[in-house]
């Protein structure tokens, strides 16, 4: 089987994209695996699939599978990758886009300058929607990671997120407690865990341990997310910027039962044929 594919990433998180909109495409998670290794296939940290809408609203459905095969239905640096990508593949001519996801429509939009905004939903706080191991909702989450007790500001963006603020974010032990507490009980989901400095109201810098793939280079949905909870402990204001090891995002976030807003750019490296 060969297949036709795209190179692109967001501040270095970094996709295959597939355009199947018109033939349909069905990939194991061993082949999504071989798709991703970067030693002997292409290397991404997720795959990206563009598949024709399901709802009469959308343009097109996006689905995202990370490396290590698994399905999941969020992800923002991916999603500017995607509008980038059918926007340069002439699927659509308009500067809007609305794409179906496992968690809800999208919208994208493609400004003269090559950003993406990306419309990412309402943030939800409720444990049972993120989802996590707690009875009710809390700004801090106390959880035991080898006895000790680690304090996390969790919600999803589509997808579970905890957020850890950290003094120095060179120094954080992101390999170690990102692995830990990814696949702690706490999170019967896993969930991509952040590492937030606050530099000042308008600017923090962030790393982000992502499940399925480990630290990448930026994490979208995280940005958003960090940005979520540091404003409902009052330590940021509503526009921020957010400083990841692959570059910076700007996130925009009015309050409670409003959507995030995130912009940053995507960028095509190179195209390509792999037979599987």
């Amino acid at each position: 089987m060969k297949i036709n594919f795209t190179k692109m990433h967001g501040l270095g998180n970094d996709f295959v994209v597939i355009n199947a909109v018109t033939k349909k495409l069905s990939l194991t998670p061993k082949k999504i695996r071989a798709l991703a290794n970067r030693n002997f296939g292409i290397g991404c940290d997720q795959l990206l699939i563009v598949e024709p809408p399901v709802t009469k609203t959308a343009d097109f459905k996006y689905r995202i599978f990370n490396a290590d095969g698994g399905e999941v239905f969020q992800c923002g640096n991916g999603a500017r990758c995607f509008a980038r990508f059918v926007y340069d593949k002439k699927l659509v001519n308009k500067d809007e886009i609305i794409v179906d996801t496992g968690a809800g429509q999208l919208l994208l939009h493609l400004d003269k300058t090559g950003l993406v905004m990306v419309n990412m939903g309402i943030p939800r706080h409720a444990p049972k929607e993120i989802p996590l191991q707690a009875t009710k909702e809390s700004r801090f989450y106390s959880i035991n990671v080898n006895g000790i007790e680690r304090a996390v500001g969790a919600v999803s963006m589509g997808n579970p997120h905890a957020v850890m603020q950290v003094n120095e974010i060179k120094s954080a032990p992101v390999a170690e407690l990102g692995a830990a507490l990814e696949n702690h009980p706490f999170f019967p989901e896993r969930a991509n865990i952040g590492f937030m400095q606050v530099i000042n109201r308008q600017h923090i810098k962030l790393r982000v341990y992502e499940r399925g793939a480990a630290e990448t280079l930026a994490c979208g949905s995280g940005a958003c997310a960090a940005v979520v909870i540091g404003i409902e402990r009052n330590l940021l204001d509503k526009q921020v910027s957010v400083s990841l090891l692959g570059g910076e995002l700007s996130i925009n976030w009015q309050g409670r039962g409003q959507p995030v807003f995130m912009t940053g750019p995507a960028v095509s490296v190179f195209e390509g044929q792999i037979e599987l």
